[in-house]
């Protein structure tokens, strides 16, 4: 296991003590209203925000274990995909795109665990199993699902991490999330679609961050059986062409 050693981090006293069945999730959300002269209306913030009163925010701690967990699913997730790429067929720069990917996960993960994160489990299962690394189409099928929820997820940290005055841990769960959906785009390039970048937003399909354990778990990541179980084990992070691994502020 490489030893990565934070730099320029937020401390723990600093704040820290510190695609489809998801899209079927927002669809209320993205059809909105009825159109005029075709054009869709979507609802008020107002509105969406009626829809979650009464709610109390995940603790920050809370949080951050979620966050590690589903960082350890990621790495796991394209750690098995890397390991399996002759059977899905993916090489070359493709094969690039998913060990830049890994590594971005395992440095969220390192970062979350300096931070005093615990992680939920670090046993994951697959909705399709082994198959998930054989058949290219559900590989992809399988990380758009999981980068959907990843950015939910950390968009909901945005907004909870807000709510309890954590400026800093907000901007730093949205420095995650556009991460995340930067992954979503590059697995619909491996999967050959046109028009790979087809969000104008990103769907919130779970308003609270304590709600995706239960998401994830429904869907068939949190069920590890026989063959169907994969435990995270920690990647080497040396990747020069990755970059930008901390957290910084100002810096660009």
């Amino acid at each position: 296991m490489h030893n990565h050693e934070s730099e320029n981090e937020m401390q723990p006293n600093e704040g820290l003590h510190s695609r489809r069945r998801l899209l079927q999730g927002v669809a209320g959300v993205a059809v909105g209203a009825a159109g005029v002269a075709g054009v869709t209306l979507l609802p008020s913030i107002g509105a969406f925000a009626a829809g979650d009163k009464g709610k109390k925010p995940t603790a920050v701690q809370d949080i951050l274990n979620i966050a590690r967990t589903a960082e350890r699913l990621a790495v796991t997730f394209y750690s098995q995909g890397i390991a399996n790429a002759h059977k899905l067929g993916i090489s070359g720069d493709r094969l690039n795109y998913l060990r830049a990917a890994v590594v971005e996960e395992q440095i969220h993960e390192f970062y979350l665990r300096d931070n005093k994160a615990k992680p939920l489990t670090s046993t994951f299962s697959f909705p399709h199993g082994a198959d998930t690394f054989k058949k290219l189409s559900l590989f992809i099928a399988t990380q758009q699902e999981l980068e959907g929820f990843f950015d939910s997820a950390y968009l909901a940290a945005v907004r909870e991490f807000a709510e309890q005055n954590q400026p800093r841990l907000a901007q730093i769960a949205a420095q995650i999330a556009t991460i995340e959906s930067e992954h979503r785009v590059l697995g619909r390039v491996l999967l050959g679609e046109s028009f790979a970048d087809n969000w104008a937003y990103t769907p919130v399909a779970i308003t609270r961050v304590s709600d995706a354990p239960a998401a994830v778990a429904k869907a068939g990541y949190l069920s590890p059986k026989g063959d169907n179980s994969y435990t995270f084990a920690a990647v080497n992070i040396d990747l020069p062409a990755v970059i930008n691994r901390t957290p910084l502020v100002g810096t660009v």
